[in-house]
């Protein structure tokens, strides 16, 4: 590969899509603070996914700056529950009242990447996934909290679909890799095209 891949992205689940799909690459942890990103936006009205795409760009560009010539991949994912932005849960309470707000209700994951080289943006897409959770008892839903609370305070919504989380919902729409947080097939198709990878 002639030119340098970089993931802009303390997220093992990313690394882990990247290295299963035999990409070389390097990581580099960008320090941006998202919260305030999320609230300015927030406050100008922006809908879920624009915010998405906002901080995927924004952690991208952060890391090309300081690394000509690499393309560098930024990547961001958010819920969007009926127009409204759920976040990673701060709290196992916070992480049940989400879960109990959206049993038997439909939402959205929205899955943001962005490429940049040399501090310009070259690529950019925000796949969407579907879901609708199941009916689950406040019991069930209080156990699920506890036992995978160290795991599900890291994801969007409180759970993780590679874990017990899967037994929440009744139907799932689109890209698998989507709900891991990376549109996956349309990024390879695009570092195939430009000659990044080998096919």
């Amino acid at each position: 590969m002639t030119v340098p891949l970089i993931l802009a992205s303390g997220s093992e689940i990313r690394a882990r899509l990247l290295e299963n799909a035999a990409i070389p690459f390097t990581r580099i942890v960008p320090r941006v603070d998202e919260e305030t990103v999320k609230s300015a936006l927030l406050a100008e009205g922006a809908p879920p996914r624009d915010i998405a795409d906002a901080l995927a760009e924004l952690k991208a560009r952060k890391v090309s700056d300081k690394n000509p010539g690499a393309m560098v991949i930024g990547c961001d994912q958010v819920l969007d529950f009926q127009g409204r932005m759920l976040s990673k849960p701060d709290s196992p309470d916070t992480a049940l009242a989400q879960l109990k707000e959206m049993r038997g209700q439909r939402h959205m994951l929205l899955s943001a990447a962005v490429i940049y080289q040399d501090g310009q943006p070259i690529w950019r897409h925000v796949g969407q996934v579907r879901l609708r959770m199941r009916e689950m008892s406040d019991a069930y839903l209080s156990g699920y909290v506890n036992r995978n609370w160290e795991s599900i305070r890291h994801a969007v919504g409180a759970y993780k679909l590679e874990e017990e989380g899967v037994r929440l919902f009744t139907t799932i729409d689109g890209d698998y890799f989507n709900v891991l947080g990376m549109p996956m097939l349309e990024l390879l198709n695009f570092l195939a095209m430009r000659g990044v990878i080998e096919t």
